[in-house]
């Protein structure tokens, strides 16, 4: 039940039909007595600098998550951003800091992080290649560098949003090589789709998956399916995998703490979660 003393979080984004936060988040609050709900709301472009203000100044919100297309607009709006919102260029939580100023952080990437070390993975020190330096792409590498990781090597389709994220990752993380336009996955322990290939039945594959050693980490975004072309080659490899609902469930314990709520496991959520489809 909501109540006058529910704690609200707005889910803003345009439009909202696709949105599955309040499907695995509202079941969870429900599930374990916490007086919080995630609220749809659908705010055009144009209306977003100024909604996004005033949403803030409810008396009972406690913070928002961010969608499309407004993650890369929320930046320029914040008091206080993350580490991990300026390399991805992008936010997608914004809370309330202790100075009355908005907070923002972005947590896509945390979940591809957060499911690796469940699975007894290290990232400290590894190499990793990624073909996409897109919105999602650029917040694992994020969450990858703020891990520890010794290398990364990057290829997309666009320079510039490569060079974009080349040049971030060596702004704020100086340790780390970086490599752009490389393609060939031999030698690295970590390899990861972050583009769109593999929604699609003919889609080419990212990599070819025979240069992937079969004791690399093997890791993919696309949700729409679980187990993709890329994946099912990359699993007759032998190589352990990451399906791309997994980086989506296992980022939300990391908003949860972000918004100081009781957090949970992936595992918990999967089973209370009422997606539909």
């Amino acid at each position: 039940m909501i109540s006058g003393n529910t704690k609200l979080i707005a889910h803003l984004g345009f439009p909202t039909h696709s949105f599955k936060a309040p499907l695995i988040y509202n079941p969870y609050f429900e599930k374990n007595g916490i007086d919080a709900v995630v609220v749809p709301m659908g705010c055009r472009p144009d209306d977003y600098k100024a909604f996004l203000k005033l949403v803030f100044r409810l008396s009972n919100i406690h913070g928002a998550l961010i969608t499309m297309p407004h993650k890369i607009t929320t930046m320029g709006l914040l008091d206080d951003i993350s580490t991990n919102a300026q390399v991805a260029g992008a936010c997608n939580a914004v809370k309330i800091g202790s100075d009355g100023g908005l907070v923002g952080d972005m947590f896509d990437g945390e979940g591809f992080v957060r499911g690796m070390l469940r699975r007894g993975r290290e990232i400290q020190g590894k190499r990793a290649i990624m073909a996409g330096a897109g919105g999602v792409g650029s917040a694992i590498a994020a969450s990858l560098a703020k891990a520890g990781l010794a290398e990364l090597a990057l290829s997309d389709a666009s320079f510039p949003m490569m060079q974009g994220l080349v040049d971030r990752l060596r702004r704020h993380y100086p340790g780390l090589h970086v490599e752009a336009g490389k393609t060939d996955p031999d030698g690295y322990d970590i390899v990861i789709n972050a583009t769109p290939l593999g929604m699609n039945d003919n889609d080419p594959l990212p990599f070819d998956v025979t240069r992937i050693a079969p004791s690399a980490f093997v890791g993919e975004v696309v949700l729409s399916r679980e187990i993709t072309a890329f994946l099912a080659a990359a699993r007759a490899r032998g190589c352990e995998y990451q399906v791309g609902t997994d980086m989506l469930f296992e980022q939300i314990p990391a908003y949860l703490e972000f918004f100081d709520l009781p957090t949970t496991t992936a595992a918990e959520l999967r089973a209370v979660a009422r997606l539909r489809g």
